[in-house]
């Protein structure tokens, strides 16, 4: 019997390829990994960002280094706006007298606000460079886009639109508190008693009051839309 060598080769040759094919687990973990964003984050009401187990880690494979893009992000974010409900019982202004009393913790707190501001920038552009760098099938792009559409971007820019309403507010008591001192010769503060000696006086500060009223207004505004974005209701 003759034994065709160079077909015994060719078969050796195939075996490596067939036994690659075989193994290849990325349409399985690319699956996993999309259903996983369609169940657990995209279709679920607020901002939900699930810690991965061991088992949801080995089913995604490489998959779950993309994930970090999203969970990297949102800790950043805890992070960088921890201290929010610091900076506004430190810049609480409850009375004339309040504002006045306590204007250097006003004006510290709004510099606390801009270093939050600065820090979540720094995390968002982080996590947005990271995903414009990741390589994914358009099945799982989709889906995955939709969950840092969720997870990223929104939160991100609704709490930066949040910064501004509080900084403007900020403003406004220092405005009352720097008026106040360059008219103390005219107003005189005891608690909640306020006595104002010149009708002029009395009509600028309470224009003044009237903008910080209004401005404490947009402040609850804000914090009810980042509210509604962060827990879906």
């Amino acid at each position: 019997m003759k034994f065709n060598t160079r077909s015994l080769t060719l078969l050796i040759a195939a075996l490596p390829l067939v036994l690659a094919a075989c193994g290849n687990k990325e349409p399985e973990q690319r699956a996993a990994f999309t259903q996983f964003l369609q169940t657990r984050i995209v279709d679920k009401p607020g901002v939900r960002v699930p810690q991965l187990s061991a088992a949801e880690k080995e089913s995604f494979g490489d998959y779950a280094a993309q994930y970090a893009v999203i969970t990297d992000f949102n800790t950043g974010m805890s992070s960088s706006v921890k201290p929010l409900g610091d900076v506004m019982q430190k810049g609480a202004m409850r009375s004339l007298s309040d504002i006045v009393a306590r204007r250097d913790e006003v004006k510290a707190a709004r510099e606390m606000l801009a270093g939050m501001r600065g820090a979540l920038d720094t995390e968002q552009a982080k996590a947005d460079a990271a995903h414009a760098q990741l390589k994914q099938a358009d099945d799982l792009k989709v889906v995955y886009d939709k969950a840092f559409e969720k997870t990223v971007t929104v939160p991100a820019n609704t709490f930066k639109a949040v910064f501004p309403q509080v900084d403007a507010a900020f403003a406004s008591g220092l405005q009352v508190a720097d008026f106040v001192e360059k008219n103390k010769g005219q107003i005189e503060v005891s608690g909640s008693v306020v006595k104002v000696q010149s009708p002029a006086v009395q009509a600028e500060l309470n224009k003044l009051l009237q903008g910080l009223n209004n401005q404490a207004k947009e402040v609850k505004l804000a914090q009810t839309r980042l509210r509604a974005v962060m827990l879906g209701n």
